[in-house]
């Protein structure tokens, strides 16, 4: 589970903006996290649930994600899929199994709200 370690690392990039800022309460923190990215949203949230509460600048701190969308091109028809759900299993107009996506696997820091 190596959202765990991002969410580490969250939390220490947190420290650093809190410092910046003179801030010594995060209150939430909102995330875009693509369906491409390799990250486990649920992971992502458990882990930080458990290290905001040890956390006394991040303690009852809310994350908010974001799943932007993601667009698929279909390879036969050309026909495109835009989707922050699963992967279309085929293209609904020529039936192609051979979908290329675009987008979807960024983890970004979108937001910060301090005081």
């Amino acid at each position: 589970m190596h959202e765990i370690s991002l969410v580490q690392g969250l939390v220490q990039q947190l420290k650093e903006l809190a410092a910046e800022n003179q801030a010594t309460k995060v209150i939430s923190v909102t995330m875009d996290i693509g369906p491409l990215c390799g990250v486990v949203v649920d992971s992502f949230q458990f882990g930080f649930d458990i290290i905001s509460a040890e956390e006394e600048l991040m303690r009852g701190a809310q994350l908010i994600v974001n799943v932007p969308p993601v667009r698929y091109t279909c390879t036969g028809c050309g026909d495109v899929l835009i989707t922050a759900g699963p992967r279309p299993d085929c293209c609904p107009k020529c039936q192609e199994l051979a979908l290329f996506p675009e987008g979807g696997d960024d983890l970004i820091l979108r937001q910060v709200e301090m005081e």
